[in-house]
C-alpha cells in the first residue's frame, strides 16, 4: 500500500483539529452509527484539551484514501507545546499549514512553518474558515506568500499549493468557491495530499531503523516506542539495539508491532518501510533514541529541542492546610511523578533545587507550566508552586534573558490601554497599522520577564477582546527593571474559618478572593488591595450577640462575588515573596512566611 506521512501545522485555534475530523469522517474510519461521527475535536482526548479548546499533546491516525494511506500527525498550535511540533515532525514528508481566513498567519504560524522547512516538507497551504463574516482569504494568502518569501531556505519552497476550506464543514476547494452554501467535501484535499507530498523514502532491503518520536503507556502492554521507518522492516520476536547516536543503551527483543488505522492501534505481523508504527518490549526506551538491527548499531543525530525560558520551584505543601485534600503529598511522590511526566513532555527539565527543598520545573510557557500542574492536581498531587521566573543565560561575560514577540490584534478603543501597558513594560513596537475594519495590529518585542502577567491583566482591561499571541524569538540583553506592577494584597492574620461579618470590611478595601465560611490560616492572602501596600486583616471575626442581634442578622450582608483565578492567572499573580498552594480542590494563595513578624524580618534581610 502507497503511504503518505503528512503533519497538521497552524497557529492554536485556527482549524487543525476540526479538520482531522473531516478527514477521518469521510474515509469512513468510523461506522455511521459509532460515536465519533458525531463528535467534534475527536483528537482532543484529554479533559484539559477539551476543556481549553486546544491541541496540548502531539497524535498521529491515519485513514485510508483509495488504496493510499495517509498517517496524520496532529500537532499542537500553542507556541508553549512547540516542543510536541520539533519532536514529531521528522516522521512526516509533507504538511498542512492551516491559516485562519480571517486573522492570517500568527507568530505560532511563523514558528511551525519554520520548522516545516528546515525538515524539507512539502507544503500544502489551507486558507480555512472562510465562512466567517469577517474572512479575507486574500489578505491571508497574500501574508502567507510573504511569511514564505521570509523563511524559505531554497526557491523550491516558495512553490506550493492552495486550497481553501471551511473545515467545520468538512469541506475544501481547489480554488476559491462562489458558493460555500452548495455541497462538497474534502476530495479536492485528499488529491492533492496524494499528488503534491511524496511518499516516503524508505528502503525495505537495508536493516530496520527507526528513531523514537513518541511514547505511549498502556498497563498491559507497557511502553510504546512510535517512530516512522527509516529503513528495513521489523517483525515481532526480532532483536533490536537501542543506541543513543551511536552509544549502545542495550538489547531487547520486539514483543508486538503496531500500525495505526483510525483511532485505533492493530496488530501487524511486518511492518512497512515508511510507515509510522508503534514497538512494544522496549521499556527504558527514550524520545530520541533510535532502534536499530543488531546487525547495523548506528542510531540518528538526537531530536534538538529549544531550550526552556521559564522556571518554577515545586515542592512539597507545608501550608497548616497541607494533607487534607491530596493523595500523594510527600516531596518523592511529587518528584517521581515529575520524572515519568519528563519521559513524554520533553520540552520540560527537571532538576533539585540547589537552594534547599523542591524540585525546580523549567518549561516553554507559563501555559506549559500550567497544564502540567492541573494534571498533577487532577491525578490527586498536592504541592506549593513559587513566582515563574525566566532562566538566564551568560554570553562572553553578558547576562542574557529570553525575549518574546507579541502580536495583538485588537479594536482601535483598547489601543491606549495596550500601549500604555507595554510601555510601562518596556515593551519596543516594532510594527502597527488598522484594518479598514477597525482592527489594529501591534507587534512588540519585550523580555519574557516583563511580560509575566500581561495576558490575565490585559485581557481584564479589555474585557477579553482581541487577540493575543507570543513568539519566543531569543536571548538578547537585559532589559531595564520595571517596579512592581500588581497591587498589594490582604493577608489573613488568623486562622479559622472566614465570616460574611468580616468580609464587609474586605470589601472597603480591595476584592476578595474568598467566601463566608471558607477555612483559612494566618499567611493566607485573602484578597487584593485597592493599594500598592499588603495589609494584615481578621476575616475570622464575627459580630458580636447580644439580645437585640442575632447570628443571623449576617444574612442581610451583601457581599461582592469573589475573584476566581484560574491556576494559570495564579502564577502570573504571584509575587517573589509569596507561593500558591495546589491540591485537588483547591487553589490558595499564601505568603512564603506565614507571620507578620516572620514577613518583616524576612523584608530587614532582604534590604540589607
Amino acid at each position: 500500500m502507497d503511504i503518505r506521512n503528512i503533519a497538521i501545522i497552524a497557529h492554536v485555534d485556527h482549524g487543525k483539529t476540526t479538520l482531522v475530523d473531516g478527514m477521518l469522517k469521510q474515509t469512513h474510519t468510523f461506522r455511521e452509527n459509532q460515536a465519533e461521527m458525531n463528535q467534534t475535536t475527536i483528537l482532543d482526548t484529554g479533559d484539559l484539551e477539551r476543556e481549553k479548546g486546544i491541541t496540548i499533546l502531539a497524535k498521529n491516525t491515519a485513514v485510508v484514501y483509495k488504496n493510499t494511506k495517509i498517517n496524520i500527525i496532529d500537532t499542537p498550535g500553542h507556541a508553549d507545546f512547540s516542543g510536541e511540533v520539533e519532536r514529531v515532525i521528522n516522521m512526516a514528508d509533507g504538511a498542512l499549514l492551516i491559516v485562519d481566513a480571517a486573522e492570517g498567519p500568527l507568530p505560532q504560524t511563523q514558528f511551525v512553518l519554520q520548522k516545516a522547512l528546515v525538515q524539507n516538507l512539502k507544503i500544502i497551504v489551507v486558507i480555512n474558515k472562510i465562512d466567517r463574516k469577517d474572512a479575507r482569504p486574500a489578505e491571508a494568502l497574500r501574508e502567507t506568500e510573504e511569511l514564505f518569501l521570509h523563511l524559505a531556505h531554497h526557491e523550491r519552497h516558495l512553490s506550493f499549493p492552495v486550497l481553501y476550506a471551511v473545515g467545520r464543514e468538512g469541506k475544501a476547494w481547489s480554488s476559491y468557491p462562489s458558493d460555500m452554501q452548495s455541497a462538497g467535501d474534502l476530495e479536492p484535499l485528499f488529491k492533492e495530499i496524494i499528488a503534491t507530498v511524496p511518499a516516503p523514502v524508505a528502503s525495505e532491503d537495508k536493516p530496520f531503523k527507526m528513531l523514537v518520536s513518541t511514547l505511549d503507556f498502556d498497563s498491559y502492554k507497557g511502553t510504546y516506542a512510535i517512530g516512522k521507518v527509516a529503513q528495513g522492516t521489523i517483525s515481532p520476536g526480532l532483536p533490536v539495539t537501542l543506541l543513543n547516536e551511536n552509544e549502545k543503551v542495550g538489547s531487547f527483543r520486539v514483543d508486538e508491532v503496531f500500525t495505526s488505522v483510525g483511532l485505533k492501534r492493530e496488530r501487524t505481523p511486518k511492518s512497512q518501510s515508511g510507515d509510522i508504527i508503534a514497538i512494544t518490549g522496549i521499556p527504558d526506551v527514550a524520545i530520541g533514541q533510535t532502534l536499530a538491527d543488531p546487525a547495523d548499531p548506528t542510531g540518528f543525530p538526537r531530536i534538538k529541542l529549544e531550550e526552556p525560558t521559564l522556571k518554577i520551584l515545586v515542592s512539597a505543601n507545608t501550608s497548616p492546610l497541607a494533607g487534607r485534600e491530596g493523595k500523594f503529598c510527600t516531596a518523592r511522590q511529587i518528584y517521581q511523578r515529575l520524572l515519568k511526566e519528563k519521559q513524554t513532555n520533553i520540552g520540560l527539565k527537571i532538576s533539585e533545587n540547589p537552594d534547599g527543598t523542591g524540585f525546580i520545573v523549567a518549561g516553554r510557557g507559563e501555559l506549559h507550566l500550567a497544564v502540567l500542574l492541573e494534571n498533577l492536581r487532577r491525578e490527586s498531587y498536592e504541592m506549593q508552586v513559587g513566582k515563574p521566573e525566566v532562566i538566564f543565560q551568560e554570553t562572553d561575560g553578558v547576562t542574557k534573558e529570553p525575549f518574546e514577540e507579541i502580536t495583538i490584534e485588537i479594536d482601535r478603543a483598547y489601543v491606549g490601554i495596550i500601549t500604555e501597558e507595554l510601555g510601562r513594560r518596556k515593551a519596543e513596537l516594532l510594527d502597527t497599522h488598522t484594518n479598514d475594519r477597525g482592527v489594529t495590529k501591534m507587534v512588540y518585542k519585550v523580555s519574557t520577564r516583563n511580560l509575566l502577567g500581561f495576558r490575565g491583566d490585559i485581557l481584564t482591561k479589555t474585557r477579553g477582546n482581541g487577540i493575543f499571541a507570543t513568539r519566543f524569538i531569543g536571548y538578547f540583553p537585559l532589559s531595564p527593571h520595571i517596579p512592581k506592577l500588581r497591587n498589594g494584597v490582604l493577608v489573613s492574620i488568623e486562622s479559622g474559618k472566614s465570616s460574611g461579618y468580616a468580609l464587609t470590611t474586605v470589601q472597603e478595601r480591595g476584592r476578595a478572593f474568598i467566601g463566608p465560611g471558607i477555612p483559612v490560616y494566618e499567611g493566607m492572602i485573602i484578597g487584593i488591595n485597592n493599594r500598592q501596600e499588603d495589609i494584615d486583616i481578621n476575616v475570622c471575626k464575627t459580630k458580636k450577640l447580644t439580645n437585640i442581634h442575632s447570628a443571623n442578622a449576617d444574612v442581610a450582608i451583601q457581599l461582592d462575588p469573589p475573584v476566581v483565578y484560574s491556576l494559570e492567572q495564579c502564577l502570573d499573580f504571584i509575587e517573589e515573596d509569596e507561593l500558591l498552594e495546589v491540591t485537588p480542590r483547591s487553589l490558595r494563595l499564601r505568603k512564603k512566611h506565614l507571620t507578620h513578624a516572620a514577613r518583616v524580618r524576612a523584608k530587614r534581610a532582604t534590604n540589607n
